[in-house]
This record gives structure tokens, C-alpha cells and sequence, in this order.
């Protein structure tokens, strides 16, 4: 079997994803169960057991990003939709909740599925298009097949973005956008929808959520808009004419992004509102009628707890999901946190914390392997595998971390920075926070693309956009006040590459390291002497190095999807794999006893080979981004890897 061949492999098993896709509007939902809640990562849908220690189910069907989720109201089924690329049709797959199976999937909106929802008795789906497709379409779940569809707004309004649905009609729900706003009516003898426009009486506004607020005797009839502008649009859905708008001349900064109906009061509407600059809030909406044509609304929010503010200015609040009667409810942000909240005093309890932005690298400290540290842009994270929870967090504004390593004994860290600076951290005794020691400037003109430490913990190797590898040593030494200080000094500069540094990998008798370059070139270098022992040379950019069976070899990965497998000896090529059928293998890992290696990259998928048979054995599928980087744990039990979307997935290490 050649390694291209991934037929007859089998699939890696999946253990944890740790990740929420934040960015999605009303992503996030707590089942009618009430006790798992609901959220997309990249192309898969999560469901996690918030009453257990977070045990996850993973449903995995989509091909692209998951752009909207939604639930039966009975619980019995989950429905998502996906983007996908120009001028291609967009999935939409209904999922049997108690099997976590697929049993239908529709194709008709073209390149985006922009929102989903159960009509009120689920006796229908309801979709709405993307930019490209602008199109409504009602779906029969007893038939599993469309009734009807329509364009979605008029040719002169912007583009449709939101959709709800009646609390107690089937045929009537709610769609809107930019500067569009309609009241839809299912005539299903006739297989048409008949769309009102609603009366705002002059207003231009950008409807960025809906919340539909109506009952079977009409005495509750509303529904209400959140808008880009920061005001709620209260609108009669019978009359379908605007009855107010609040909160008058004190709008919500960043605009209102979540709104979910609590009950109603003496006083009037209860709503949970959530904004783009990260306030939650339970406000009240009272409307008093002066005469027939002319609305007083009263806003104001409860008089016992004052608004929830998100730490981040710029973290948007972009669902709210009630758990059973409002006694509490999870909010989730635009920077993929996860927050529950007790309605009757409103405290605010983190409960999951994941990256927002791609992550660049991972590493497990010395024969740790429940422990791992990840970057990204402006952070460097500490997680625990055995939970799932983040314990450290380091955060430098306006700054990306490229790379990472560790000591052996753990108590250093240090850090590759896009502004050319290498950090180094420590932990502090009282609480292990993670503190910097110590700040090397100017360590690559073109900032630091890869770290690496000895196994004495006392040199750094490292490596810049501009092609230098360098060694530094570490000096330890106490400073005026008697406190314990590091310092870095330069031993070596080694200018061969005649591009960026990707990865270093030094071997295990600290004498030698090799490069991976994206000049076409790998180098070994004799860290003694400061100088090149042998280069291979090849037609990629070289991404990842790995030392081979006894170290007498090397293998590397790169933009060709070709691995190779190099002697250190002379630099000649021994063999050459097929690693992936399209796109770059963006990192490697191999075992401790050099039996087998894993790889991921553009191909978004992790793929486990023997290293002397060059054979794929299992292949993990999970990613939607592309693989940034891939580790064995030290125990060679589980395999991790991250992704530009965010997410860090661990799978269980095959016996092989």
C-alpha cells in the first residue's frame, strides 16, 4: 500500500475537541433536555454533557464550515447548514438527535446556508441563503422534501441575514437583514410563502437578530429586532406596523447582537439582551397605548442587578440560550467563550474558554502528557487533556507568538514573537501564573519562526523570518535585590537559508540540530563548530523536520506533499512518500521509539504511518482548517493537533 493510499486505513478515534466556533449568530443552544448544550466547531457540531464532566458526542458529516445550527423544539432533531465555495451548492443535513446520526441532507442554496429554524410544531425547516443565493425555502420534515421557496428580500433591500420563527403557527415566521424586514405566511395548498413587509415608518436600520414573542390568543403578538444601530425594533406581528423603538437616544454601543424572550411581567416584556461591545443585560419593555395610533414604550432594565460587562471591549455577545424557564442560561462570545448565568442574581461563571484564531503551535513539557501549551495571536495558553480546561493564560495585545518550547524541568518556557523578540516565562510558586523572566530584543529581524531548547535546559536554538539560525545560551544569576535572574547571551549566528526558519529539531546528545527552511533546503548543523555539517535540497518549502531511526536520518514534509527520508550522514535521499494527494504537509511528529510518525497539513487530515514499512495505517478525520501542527504525547497514548479555525483535537494513539 503506497502512503497516498488511505482505502483500506482505519479512522483515528477521536477523544476531545476543545474548541466553539464563537462567531456564529445563535451558535450556541441547551437542548430541550436540558442537560447538554449544543455548538459548531469548523465542520463538525458538538454535544456536550454539561451535567457530567464535559463528555462530548461529535457529529461529523459537513465538508466546510458550519455557518448555522438549530433544534427541534421536541428535541428530537438537530439541523445545520455549511458554506462552501463559489459557484458549488451548500449542504444542509438533518440529524437524529438520539441515534447522532445524519438521516437527510438537502442541497439547494447556493455557497451559504446563512440561518435555520423549526417552525413551531416542527412540522417544517425553514433555511435562508447566503449573499450569493438570497433565497427562503420551507422544507417538509414528514417528507423530507421542499414545499416551496422565494426570494428572500426585494431587489432594492440588502441582504437577509436573520430568520425566526412563530411560537405557536406553523406558517408564519420572520426573516430580515439589510434594510429588509418581512412577515411570511406558508399557504400550503398552494405550495407559497407570501411575504408582508413590515411598516417601519421611515427607519432605515440593519436587523442583526429576532426574537418572535406571540401566543394562541393573540393577547401576545409581537416580535422584536436587534439592530447594527444599537436600538430594538418592537413591531405588532398582526398589523405587522412598528410599535416602538428603544432604547431612544441611549443606543447600545457596537450594536444589539442577541435578544431571547423571558417571560412577561406586570410591567411587560422581559428580555435578555446581549450587545457587540459584551453587555448582557435583563431588561423590561412596557408599551403604553396614548391613543389608537401612538406608542409610549417604557425600557428600563431590573432594578436588582445591574448589566454583565465582558471584559473585552470588542467580544460581542452572539447567543443566548435559556435552559429550561430562564432559572439560568449560557451566553457565548465572538472570542469563543462560553459563560453560564443565574438569572435570579445574575453571577456569570466561566465555563469554557477556547481560541479564537488560529493556533500556531503546541507543545507537552518534558514526559507530561496531560499537560499542553498552545499560541496564537497575542497568547500562550496552558490546557489540562484530561478535562479540557485552560489553566494559564499569558496575553500580549497586538502581537502574534509563532512558536514555543520548553525545558525539560518545566520552568521555562520560551516563545517565538512575530515583533522579532524572544519571551521567556516562568511559572510563579505561589499560584504558577505564568510570569516573564526575561525578554531577548531583536533576536530576528524578520520575527521568530522556531524555538528550541537542549535537553540541559541551558541553550536555545532559534530561528527567523530572515533565514538566521542562532544559539543563545542561558545564564542564571541573582540580581541587586537577591532575586533569581536569567540572561540570554548570543553564542552563534548561522546565516545558510535563504528564507524563513519553519521548524528546529536538535538531537538528543545536544550536538547537532537540523533546520527546516522555506528555501528548499534542510540543514544540519554541528552546534559546537557553529557551522553547516549537510544540507538536502529539494523543490518545496520544507515545513517540518523529524530525526529518524537512530537519529542516522531525517525525514521532512513540505509544500510538495512529498515526505522524505535523508541520510545526516551525506544528506542523500534514501526514499520518497506520497504524504498527501493535494496541499502542503504543514508538520510532522514522531514516536520516542522511531516506530511511526503522524503528519497534517492542507489535506486536513491526521494521518499515522509506520516509519520503516512507510505505510498509512490510520487516518483522523476532523479538522475543517488546515492542520498547523501535530504531537505525540510523551506516554505515546494520544496524538494532538491544531487548526487555523481555532481548535485542538485529541485522538487516541493506535496500536500499531
Amino acid at each position: 500500500m503506497s502512503g497516498d493510499d488511505v482505502i483500506d486505513t482505519k479512522e483515528l478515534e477521536l477523544e476531545r475537541i476543545i474548541g466553539f466556533n464563537g462567531k456564529v449568530p445563535s451558535g450556541l443552544i441547551v437542548h430541550p433536555d436540558r442537560e447538554h448544550i449544543i455548538y459548531p466547531l469548523g465542520c463538525n457540531i458538538i454535544i456536550e454533557d454539561i451535567t457530567k464532566q464535559a463528555k462530548q458526542c461529535i457529529l461529523s458529516s459537513h465538508t466546510n464550515n458550519v455557518t448555522c445550527i438549530a433544534v427541534s423544539n421536541n428535541g428530537c432533531y438537530i439541523v445545520s447548514g455549511q458554506e462552501t465555495y463559489m459557484g458549488f451548492k451548500a449542504c444542509i443535513t438533518l440529524w437524529d438527535y438520539r441515534t447522532k446520526t445524519a438521516i437527510q441532507k438537502w442541497e439547494l442554496h447556493k455557497v451559504k446556508v446563512e440561518a435555520l429554524t423549526f417552525s413551531a410544531n416542527d412540522k417544517y425547516v425553514i433555511s435562508l441563503g447566503g449573499q450569493d443565493d438570497g433565497s427562503v425555502v420551507v422544507w417538509d420534515m414528514a417528507t423530507k422534501e421542499p414545499i416551496c421557496g422565494s426570494p428572500a428580500q426585494v431587489v432594492s433591500a440588502g441582504i437577509t441575514t436573520c430568520l425566526a420563527a412563530s411560537k405557536v403557527s406553523d406558517d408564519v415566521f420572520v426573516t430580515g437583514g439589510d434594510n429588509t424586514l418581512r412577515v411570511w405566511t406558508l399557504d400550503r395548498e398552494n405550495r407559497k410563502i407570501r411575504p408582508s413587509n413590515t411598516n417601519l415608518g421611515g427607519l432605515k436600520r440593519i436587523i442583526t437578530c429576532i426574537e418572535v414573542v406571540d401566543d394562541q390568543d393573540d393577547k401576545l403578538s409581537y416580535f422584536f429586532c436587534g439592530t447594527t444601530t444599537g436600538d430594538i425594533l418592537c413591531i405588532n406581528k398582526n398589523t405587522n406596523i412598528l410599535q416602538c423603538e428603544v432604547p431612544g437616544k441611549n443606543k447600545f454601543s457596537l450594536g444589539v447582537t442577541a435578544i431571547s424572550f423571558v417571560k412577561m411581567t406586570d410591567k411587560g416584556f422581559n428580555l435578555l439582551i446581549g450587545t457587540g461591545n459584551g453587555i448582557v443585560g435583563n431588561y423590561e419593555i412596557g408599551m403604553a397605548f396614548e391613543n389608537a395610533n401612538k406608542v409610549k414604550a417604557i425600557f428600563k432594565h431590573r432594578n436588582d442587578i445591574q448589566p454583565w460587562k465582558h471584559e473585552a471591549e470588542t467580544s460581542a455577545v452572539t447567543s443566548i440560550a435559556k435552559r429550561g424557564a430562564g432559572h439560568q442560561f449560557y451566553v457565548g462570545t465572538a472570542q469563543s467563550q462560553v459563560y453560564k448565568f443565574q438569572f435570579a442574581d445574575f453571577t456569570a461563571e466561566l465555563i469554557k474558554t477556547c481560541h479564537s484564531s488560529p493556533v500556531n503551535d503546541v507543545i507537552f513539557p518534558y514526559g507530561v502528557s496531560q499537560l499542553i501549551l498552545t499560541c496564537q495571536e497575542g497568547e500562550i495558553r496552558v490546557w489540562n487533556l484530561d478535562t479540557g480546561k485552560e489553566l494559564r493564560r499569558f496575553v500580549l495585545a497586538n502581537k502574534t507568538c509563532n512558536a514555543l518550547a520548553i525545558s525539560r524541568d518545566g520552568k521555562l518556557i520560551v516563545s517565538g514573537w512575530n515583533d522579532g523578540k524572544m519571551r521567556i516565562f516562568g511559572f510563579k510558586a505561589q499560584d504558577l501564573t505564568l510570569e516573564l523572566k526575561h525578554v531577548v530584543m531583536d533576536a530576528h529581524n524578520k520575527g521568530v519562526t522556531a524555538v528550541a531548547m537542549t535537553s540541559g535546559g541551558d541553550c536555545i536554538i532559534s530561528g527567523g523570518g530572515e533565514g538566521m539560525v542562532r544559539v543563545w545560551d542561558i545564564i542564571s544569576g541573582v540580581d541587586q535585590s537577591g532575586k533569581k535572574e536569567i540572561r540570554v547571551k548570543l553564542r552563534q549566528s548561522m546565516k545558510e537559508h535563504k528564507n524563513f526558519v519553519s521548524q528546529i529539531v536538535i538531537r538528543s546528545n545536544d550536538k547537532e540540530c537540523a533546520s527546516a527552511g522555506g528555501d528548499g533546503t534542510t540543514i544540519m548543523w554541528d552546534l559546537t563548530k557553529g557551522s553547516r555539517k549537510n544540507v538536502v535540497f529539494a523543490n518545496t518549502l520544507f515545513k517540518s523536520v523529524c530525526y529518524g531511526e537512530e537519529e542516522l536520518q531525517i525525514i521532512t514534509c513540505g509544500t510538495d506533499h512529498k515526505l522524505g527520508y535523508w541520510e545526516t550522514y551525506d544528506g542523500s535521499m534514501i526514499r520518497e512518500l506520497e504524504g498527501a494527494k493535494a496541499g502542503a504537509i504543514n508538520s510532522m511528529d514522531i514516536t520516542a521509539d522511531q516506530h511511526a510518525f503522524v503528519t497534517g497539513g492542507e489535506e486536513k487530515l491526521i494521518k499515522c504511518w509506520l516509519y520503516r514499512e512507510g505505510e498509512v495505517t490510520h487516518v483522523g478525520l476532523g479538522h475543517s482548517a488546515n492542520v498547523q501542527r501535530v504531537r505525540i504525547a510523551p506516554d505515546s497514548k494520544s496524538i494532538v493537533s491544531v487548526s487555523e479555525d481555532g481548535a485542538i483535537l485529541q485522538w487516541r494513539f493506535p496500536k500499531i
